[in-house]
């Protein structure tokens, strides 16, 4: 079970506080007043507002919210007693992907791995533990926690397992590392060449050290048996649950291919979509397949929809393929690698905006995000809404520009906890003006919307808000957040993790908010989240999940 994070303690304590809650009859039959709540949601301003009662219809859908001490409407067909629980609106990660979790969920886990030798483990035992698998394929590795301070290799790979290929993606997906048994698969030697938009890590005699870099990761991934509908399936559902479980009702899936919709479609067509997916597919190609020539209408009572092409300008910081306008501080000669080039990239962006699909593009480095910028610009973005997915590094220059273009700033507040450290070491001090710049975004008039871009990191929301407001890691470091002055207030971060988010993914009139015709998606949280120790919201445990108005998980 999916569900089994909690401690027993945390699980009993909650269960005698919300009773009423847990017991109570499915709304969506009848019209239900939900009363003695302790409510919090943010406004489409940014600002904090408290709600005692809701009223939700037959379908599912809010018909009013009801301030502290306000009269209620007597007239209802059923009433729910909250028991003064803390309700929060449903949360929404505005970049994910989906899929992507749902198998990292079923596959190795290297996340938090501290040393080569701890990831050699990792894998010497998933292999042990599943002798049938014919590959040993893993994800979440960062050399930058590793004590040894580099890139493992396939050597360190084959010292623990040589007989079967490994192939273990990094924790930001823009590179991989594979055994020697792996690259032999793929028929990988001295003489193959760097593919444009990638690069392989290379020995001093030339020969391939074992890591492929952003598209030279297609170079061995192709050779990976590719998954059946039945692990799609599970894949999916696993996803769900674990979403569901941290209080996510709805998700941006940004890249999802033709295998991703069709278990999405099958899972819809099985009433067994609970979360809403907000599609992007992956590249022009994948459009077409699904969508056509025009996005797709909302599915399943508004819990699916392909409105729009995921597009990469560059890379990661991380593995140095984010595109810089200056050489990279610790690498010089090198600024980063174009994912695709100048001319691919307009040209698709060309035929989705030409065939109203919401354009939503990655870009990391100073010199990806100008050149987005420039895309856009001569594009109608306000009315399309197109965004730039992560918006890490912006020369402050270009930063005025997003809000000029109408251009949404898709950013993911625990990137910045993952990467200060690096980031620095990347950029130097004087390059950090623009780097992971919240506030001064929102204050040029840019519209944000936050997620968390799982797998990458962990999927739950209430991390990220609770780095929004204190842009302190989990440690507590650096103390005082780092580059404090682009903190957020609580309500610019919910917004962002709600309003906001429905907003980018072109859904805000339908979710995203507890506003009259809005889905009733909403959650039942263990604290509010607004008193005492902000750092404490990360720790914050969802006890129930509701969407349009049913109850789709629970804690116990």
């Amino acid at each position: 079970m999916l569900c089994e994070g909690m401690t027993r303690k945390l699980l009993l304590a909650a269960s005698a506080a919300l009773a009423p809650i847990v017991l109570g009859a499915a709304p969506t039959q009848a019209d239900t007043l939900y009363v003695n709540a302790d409510g919090l949601h943010a406004t489409a301003e940014g600002t904090l507002e408290r709600f005692a009662a809701m009223r939700v219809d037959e379908r599912g859908r809010i018909v009013r919210l009801y301030a502290p001490g306000e009269a209620l409407d007597p007239a209802a067909d059923e009433r729910v007693d909250l028991g003064g629980a803390h309700v929060l609106p449903g949360l929404i990660d505005a970049h994910g992907h989906v899929m992507g979790l749902g198998l990292a969920l079923l596959q190795l886990d290297l996340g938090g791995t501290a040393s080569i030798e701890e990831l050699q483990r990792r894998v010497a035992a998933y292999a042990a533990a599943n002798p049938d698998l014919p590959w040993i394929v893993g994800r979440g590795w960062n050399q930058e926690l590793f004590a040894e301070g580099r890139f493992p290799t396939a050597a360190d790979l084959d010292a623990v397992v040589a007989d079967r290929p490994v192939w273990l993606g990094r924790v930001d997906g823009h590179a991989a590392v594979g055994n020697s048994r792996a690259l032999a698969i793929a028929g990988i030697t001295a003489a193959t060449p760097d593919p444009e938009g990638g690069a392989i890590e290379r020995l001093a005699d030339g020969s391939p050290a074992g890591v492929f870099i952003d598209t030279a990761e297609a170079l061995v991934n192709q050779h990976i048996p590719a998954p059946d509908a039945a692990l799609f399936d599970r894949a999916l559902e696993a996803a769900e649950r674990f979403m569901l479980a941290n209080g996510l009702t709805a998700v941006a899936d940004m890249g999802t291919s033709v295998e991703d919709w069709h278990a999405m479609r099958r899972a819809g067509d099985a009433g067994e979509l609970d979360v809403r997916i907000m599609s992007y597919s992956a590249n022009v190609g994948p459009a077409q397949a699904i969508a056509g020539t025009a996005p797709t209408p909302w599915l399943y009572g508004d819990r699916l929809r392909m409105g729009g092409v995921k597009l990469y300008s560059d890379g990661a910081l991380g593995s140095r393929g984010a595109l810089l306008k200056a050489d990279y501080a610790d690498q010089h000669g090198h600024r980063g690698l174009p994912v695709m080039s100048p001319a691919e990239l307009r040209a698709a962006a060309d035929w989705a905006a030409d065939h109203d699909f919401q354009l939503a593009i990655h870009a990391i480095g100073d010199a990806a995000n100008a050149e987005v910028i420039a895309i856009l610009e001569e594009l109608d973005a306000p009315a399309e809404r197109h965004r730039i997915e992560h918006v890490q590094i912006l020369d402050p220059a270009d930063l005025g520009r997003l809000a000029e273009a109408g251009i949404i700033a898709s950013m993911q507040p625990v990137h910045q906890t993952s990467d200060w450290q690096m980031a620095e070491k990347r950029l130097g001090p004087d390059r950090l003006g623009g780097a992971y710049a919240w506030k001064s975004l929102h204050e040029a008039g840019t519209r944000l919307a936050f997620g968390s871009d799982f797998p990458v990191e962990h999927p739950n929301p209430f991390v990220g808000l609770k780095v929004a407001v204190t842009r302190e890691d989990a440690n507590g470091a650096p103390r005082g957040g780092w580059r404090a002055h682009e903190v957020l207030s609580l309500g610019q971060a919910l917004a962002g993790f709600t309003q906001w988010a429905a907003y980018a993914g072109e859904a805000n009139e339908r979710f995203g908010a507890l506003a009259p015709g809005r889905h009733a998606d909403f959650i039942i949280v263990d604290r509010d989240i607004s008193a005492g120790d902000p750092r404490a919201i990360a720790d914050t445990k969802v006890l129930a999940t509701y969407v349009g108005g049913e109850k789709v998980w629970s804690a116990d």
